[in-house]
């Protein structure tokens, strides 16, 4: 695929800088962070969509495979990119030639998968991942952020460069374990007192409202409220189990655009309006 610079986008409304970003990138796309206590819940499947989904209502987004080892988006997306950020990172090629054009409408910045030296977070690492950060805000309305699982540096602190906390659960034991550990460290290490959840795979309606309230009386218990202040769990909404999600993974397809239909799709783009609409 041919590579392009990404379009400047119209100016956002100015927001606070996150811990990390240079508090004069006043004029900016909103940073939402996509993680996830453990693998396999289908966080990058929902980053893809979420970005489509956010496309269609006029948005400009990117999404920037912070998943720096063990980069999928590519797969995901049927993606064979030539730049990834490991190029960018090494002064190979330059952040412009590294962003491409992805179906759904949507931006995205791939990373290697296979990478070890990506797998701790080192002082280079970290300044090299801010600085891509701080250059790709301006451009776009909404950067989405597609972090690892579980609660390694790298993933803390990838999290730490965002306005927002997006969590994305199943309702197993050990997704909502993890979860929950992956919720309490934030809240912990870096006050966040807001952070949203979205359930997937849920195999009942009103399943994903329910273990939101579970998790919440268990963070209300459990929590330590950073700065005195208590922390809450938003729900942006839940995907429930449909075959059409798996048949768009087979083919590497976005969910959004080969079954725009299917009550998967239909709970993805509702979720979409309701992070614009907060």
């Amino acid at each position: 695929m041919t590579s392009r610079s990404a379009p400047l986008a119209a100016e956002p409304t100015p927001a606070a800088p996150p811990a990390g970003v240079a508090a004069g990138a006043a004029r900016r796309g909103r940073i939402a962070a996509i993680t996830s206590g453990k693998g396999g819940v289908g966080k990058t499947f929902t980053a893809a969509n979420l970005a489509a989904a956010l496309a269609r209502q006029g948005e400009r987004v990117l999404v920037l495979d912070a998943d720096l080892g063990l980069a999928n988006l590519d797969v995901v997306l049927n993606l064979f990119p030539k730049i990834t950020l490991h190029d960018v990172f090494t002064g190979k090629h330059s952040l412009d030639e590294a962003i491409l054009p992805a179906p759904g409408g949507f931006s995205v910045l791939l990373a290697g998968s296979g990478m070890v030296e990506y797998s701790r977070l080192t002082a280079e690492v970290r300044q090299q991942l801010l600085q891509v950060i701080e250059q790709v805000t301006p451009r776009f309305d909404r950067v989405l952020l597609d972090t690892g699982a579980g609660i390694s540096d790298v993933v803390l602190f990838t999290v730490s460069l965002a306005d927002e906390v997006i969590v994305v659960a199943t309702p197993e034991p050990t997704s909502l374990t993890d979860a929950y550990a992956t919720i309490k460290v934030l809240a912990n290490t870096q006050q966040r007192q807001d952070l949203n959840l979205i359930v997937n795979q849920v195999s009942r309606p009103g399943e994903g409202r329910v273990i939101r309230g579970q998790l919440q009386q268990v963070v209300d218990r459990y929590v330590s409220p950073p700065l005195g202040l208590p922390v809450r769990l938003h729900f942006l909404g839940e995907v429930p189990v449909d075959p059409a999600v798996r048949e768009a993974v087979q083919r590497r397809q976005l969910l959004l655009q080969c079954f725009p239909g299917s009550p998967a799709a239909q709970a993805v783009a509702a979720v979409a309006q309701k992070v614009i609409d907060r």
